[in-house]
């Protein structure tokens, strides 16, 4: 089955970076991941033809920065606070559920988000984040690795 991996977020609003860095770092251990700013048609479009789907993006601030959290979007909705919008005023949350009224959702479509502390324009990233960012491409390397389910993978490392 074929896997895409999709790092969302915006550089230029510190921890907002968190998805895209996800995607840099994979992609420099080998792992083919690719960057979105996020705005649900252009995500929608970028997994388009993927039978299995991994989202990385920032969630809001809940005073934990850096935890980081999996959703199954098959059997899951995602927490209306949990993602910023895009600048586009339609993020990954928005994205996922317009996909699944117009039946668009791929087979397995886990979403990663990792929570940001600051997203203000021009922020550094959080220390807490670089580690999540590091430890998340590192999770997701092993189970491309290991050829893994990506939904069955998620239940193991809970």
């Amino acid at each position: 089955m074929a896997l895409r991996i999709i790092g969302c977020g915006n550089c230029d609003r510190g921890d907002d970076a968190a998805g895209v860095l996800v995607a840099r770092r994979l992609r420099t251990l080998g792992v083919e991941a690719r960057e979105q700013s996020g705005e649900s048609f252009s995500l929608m479009d970028s997994w388009s033809g993927f039978e299995r789907v991994i989202v990385v993006d920032a969630t809001a601030p809940s005073g934990n920065p850096g935890q980081f959290r999996v959703w199954n979007a098959q059997t899951q909705s995602l927490p209306e606070d949990g993602f910023p919008s895009s600048t586009h005023a339609f993020g990954v949350r928005e994205a996922v559920e317009l996909a699944r009224v117009m039946n668009r959702l791929p087979e397995t479509l886990l979403i990663y988000g990792i929570e940001g502390r600051d997203f203000s324009l021009g922020a550094p990233l959080s220390p807490e984040v670089v580690r999540a960012v590091e430890s998340v491409a590192r999770q997701l390397l092993q189970m491309v690795s290991a050829s893994a389910d990506p939904a069955e993978a998620m239940c193991n490392h809970r």
